[in-house]
């Protein structure tokens, strides 16, 4: 299933956004990134295997600019919560809604001047069954 991918390129076009978005963990210098969160479940399961699921993806910017995090997760909480569409390139799912579940937050910051804020998101999906 190609989810997080889509989600992620979807905010890669994002007019005015600082820094590309990635797949995976924050790294040791400035980076943008997305990743699951725990606590994703199947909400319903059909005959044909068909699921009805809600994943948590986190979204993490790090950085020594509080102002670029602001502006970034700001820019894509903005976005993301006006967002109708998004395609499945290997039509591995369905998309039907995303739910901004905390506005940006910080929830780091040390002794080198690194900030850390997140932003956490719930999309409600229908995956299709691989034939």
């Amino acid at each position: 299933m190609d989810f997080i991918e889509r989600l992620c390129e979807r905010v890669n076009k994002m007019a005015g956004l600082p820094i590309d978005c990635k797949l995976g963990y924050l790294g040791t210098d400035e980076s943008f990134v997305v990743y699951p969160l725990p606590g994703s479940r199947t909400v319903q399961e059909y005959m044909d295997g068909t699921k009805d699921q809600q994943l948590n993806y986190e979204f993490a910017m790090k950085s020594k600019l509080q102002s670029k995090i602001h502006a970034t997760l700001w820019l894509v909480q903005k976005e993301l919560e006006k967002l109708k569409e998004l395609k499945s390139q290997d039509d591995s799912f369905e998309f039907e809604e995303l739910i901004i579940t905390n506005k940006p937050f910080i929830n780091n910051a040390d002794e080198q001047g690194w900030f850390v804020f997140l932003l956490d998101v719930q999309a409600n999906i229908t995956v299709i069954k691989e034939e």
